[in-house]
């Protein structure tokens, strides 16, 4: 009986690099497959809301399309229909309509 426990002792344990090679290449697929796009569309969105100008076409979060009439820090007023106005947060920009 003492033998077999010295035998068990003998087997060798994985080392300690293979232990964590799954975390480092779970981590390394979950940067390249979601953080990193989803890095360059923020980029991406903050430069088309700072290149936005009087005159622009912009659709909102919420779905609501409008001509950029007025720039201000935080907020843009926006042409909804003729003569009705509303101020939009920068943040609420979704995209830049094509003409």
């Amino acid at each position: 009986m003492i033998d077999f426990a010295y035998a068990a002792d003998a087997v060798a344990s994985p080392s300690m690099l293979m232990q964590f090679a799954p975390l480092v290449l779970i981590l390394f697929v979950f940067y390249f497959l979601i953080m990193r796009p989803q890095q360059k569309k923020f980029k991406l969105h903050q430069k088309m809301l700072g290149e936005l100008k009087k005159g622009d076409k912009i659709i909102t979060n919420s779905g609501i399309a409008g001509k950029i009439t007025k720039i201000g820090e935080q907020f843009f007023t926006v042409e909804i229909a003729p003569n009705v106005e509303v101020e939009v947060e920068r943040a609420a920009i979704s995209s830049k309509v094509q003409a």
